[in-house]
């Protein structure tokens, strides 16, 4: 596999080799293992910021309707990569389980809509072959309403690959916090060689390229620009101050923004739904009279962040202004003027 395929590969494949050298120290001195942990913290944080800032590769998606149904099974495919990826409604399993590629080894993804708030369920799963795991819960679990898994083209892919692939996107996703997770368990990585966990790792990176397509963001940890980068606003009012920016994904608030503990009686459901979420995720916390975000995190609107911060419905374009006094529709049409 080119490892130079992905914009995410070559940090990863240097994480790794940092990783050995640490295991390394580690081997040598029983007492390091704090200091380990550390260091591999402060490695994931510096790729964060490469990976924010490393110019994107264009690549190609290709989605093929095998069935002619746009909404039906879809099949993925990309530029330059030796895996593919399948879509696949919950109705239609049954229909389309003896397509060859449920025969092989995967790593899976259940989705179901929010339950009460804004936050998705899902379950992660590996198989080998992935179908029969596919079955299991189309009998069991009733949360979801459609799958997507990803097997391998040239069968590199076995048994330890797809635990390794399941243990990553768990782990990615228990840190975003963006999603109701239904598992239980959290399963450790297999040992696997160098060579293989780089190839594991550069398969997940391609993985994690094609989620946003499918409007799967869940595993997608929050990342803050530079601050030289970003155009800031923030919302004060009872007491607390919050700030954030908005990006092409949705609204930033960033750490340590202050959150009102109340809501008012007319608060929509959904809203107040999403506030106890965040606190039970750990995205928000206690601090005295208010609440505090532990993390940046990113709303997919500026007016659902709005009304998460300040206990009742909002229009983010208006309620977010900078230090400027410029509303955020304020600002927005300020930029589209310039343009024109």
């Amino acid at each position: 596999m080119n490892l130079s395929q992905t914009k995410y590969s070559r940090i990863e494949i240097l994480l790794l080799k940092c990783r050995t050298m640490a295991r390394g120290k580690s081997n040598n001195n029983s007492k390091s293992n704090g200091a380990t942990l550390g260091f591999e913290a402060t490695l994931w944080a510096a790729a964060d910021k490469l990976r924010n800032n490393m110019d994107a590769r264009p690549f190609s998606i290709r989605i093929f309707c095998p069935d002619g149904n746009p909404v039906g099974l879809r099949i993925l495919s990309k530029s330059n990569w030796k895996g593919c990826g399948l879509v696949c409604p919950r109705s239609i399993l049954p229909a389309v389980k003896s397509r060859k590629e449920f025969s092989l080894p995967g790593v899976y993804v259940l989705v179901g809509p929010p339950e009460d708030g804004e936050l998705p369920k899902i379950y992660v799963g590996e198989g080998d072959p992935v179908g029969p795991r596919l079955e299991q819960h189309y009998a069991n679990k009733e949360f979801w309403t459609w799958a997507v898994f990803f097997v391998s083209t040239d069968g590199n892919l076995n048994k330890a690959h797809v635990q390794h692939l399941e243990a990553g996107l768990l782990n990615m996703a228990r840190q975003a916090k963006r999603a109701i997770l239904d598992n239980a368990n959290s399963p450790q990585k297999p040992a696997l060689s160098e060579a293989e966990t780089a190839d594991a790792e550069s398969f997940l990176a391609d993985m994690l390229s094609i989620f946003p397509l499918l409007g799967l963001t869940v595993f997608e940890k929050t990342v803050v620009a530079e601050s030289s980068s970003r155009h800031e606003f923030k919302i004060e009012a009872k007491g607390i101050t919050t700030r954030g920016y908005e990006t092409p994904e949705g609204f930033i608030v960033l750490q340590g923004s202050t959150v009102v503990c109340g809501e008012v009686a007319s608060i929509h459901r959904y809203l107040s739904n999403l506030r106890k979420e965040l606190q039970s995720q750990g995205v928000l916390v206690y601090r005295g009279d208010h609440l505090e975000f532990a993390q940046d995190y990113l709303f997919n609107s500026p007016s659902t962040a709005a009304g998460v911060v300040q206990g009742r419905s909002a229009n983010g374009r208006i309620d977010w202004k900078d230090n400027s006094g410029r509303t955020l529709r304020e600002f927005q049409e300020e930029k589209m003027r310039a343009t024109s």
